[in-house]
């Protein structure tokens, strides 16, 4: 019988099937091949018993696609959601989680929820940052009467597998909530003196949002640190520097240091952003620092 994993926690898995859902474990040679299943694989089982509905996983099928950070596989595209405010969005936190994915070549969108709390300056402002860096932005709400901006990701989410993350506090479970039926995530209180909630997802899991749309929900994230690549190779995971490098006088420009540089003639211009240069430099310091063992 074949399914698909949609969750799994401490080397137990839920798999969807054309029956139902089977409780599986994982067959001792995958740790033998040192491969462990993921959420998201599509695999062979066999079936121990049927109530309760138990099995045992026999075989994973071949992925289209396999992600690190989070550890999920056959997604299509990232959903990375912020709130614009309560709290405010760590923006430095928000471009090393678009560098992961530019690394992991997914399509991502961004979604700036309790967008009913901030003026349509803080949203414009934001919206201009990165849009002009090439991402689809969307602004929601889930306690507006309109359900704000529901409807524009239900579209985008429509006939792909989607993993969904950000950071604590910011109506990420509710959001997801809003998107489907059947399922809900837990929702926490927001810390009146930090504007911080606590951590309300705990496993990543899929969840069917009707025909082949899926979204994996995975843990809250409170940093992200790129020690898997080279100062080098920052720079080509920010896709707004792309046209500009040509008018680089050097190959292989930092876009830092070097007097003639395409990329701060654009920053100069208004072109690329300053809050995106700005995580830029953060990020390529970071990693210069670095200790290599």
């Amino acid at each position: 019988m074949q399914g698909k994993i949609i969750k799994g926690v401490a080397g137990c898995y839920d798999v969807h099937t054309e029956k139902g859902v089977y409780e599986c474990k994982a067959k001792g040679i995958f740790r033998k091949d040192n491969t462990r299943p993921l959420v998201g694989d599509d695999v062979c089982l066999e079936v121990l018993c049927e109530e309760p509905k138990e099995g045992n996983i026999t075989e994973i099928l071949p992925r289209r696609s396999v992600l690190i950070r989070p550890a999920v596989a056959n997604v299509d595209q990232a959903l990375v959601i912020f709130s614009v405010v309560k709290p405010s969005p760590n923006l430095n936190l928000l471009d090393r989680f678009l560098v992961m994915m530019e690394q992991q070549n997914l399509p991502c969108i961004i979604c700036f929820n309790k967008s009913d709390l901030a003026s349509e300056e803080m949203c414009g402002q934001l919206q201009s940052v990165y849009e002009r860096s090439g991402y689809q932005v969307v602004f929601s709400s889930t306690v507006s009467p309109s359900d704000a901006g529901v409807s524009d990701l239900q579209q985008l989410l429509c006939g792909k597998v989607t993993t969904v993350a950000g950071p604590s506090g910011v109506g990420k479970s509710s959001l997801v909530n809003r998107l489907q039926t059947g399922v809900y995530m837990e929702t926490g209180e927001i810390s009146r003196k930090i504007e911080r909630g606590k951590h309300t997802t705990r496993h990543t899991q899929l969840i069917a949002l009707g025909g082949n749309s899926y979204i994996m929900d995975t843990p809250g994230f409170s940093s992200l640190f790129l020690f898997d690549m080279e100062k080098e190779q920052l720079q080509s995971f920010y896709p707004e520097f792309a046209e500009y490098e040509k008018n680089c006088q050097f190959s292989g420009c930092s876009h830092i240091g070097e007097p003639v540089c395409g990329v701060k003639e654009a920053l100069a211009d208004g072109r690329i952003s300053s809050v995106r240069y700005e995580n830029y430099k953060i990020l390529y310091e970071e990693l210069k620092s670095k200790k290599k063992y």
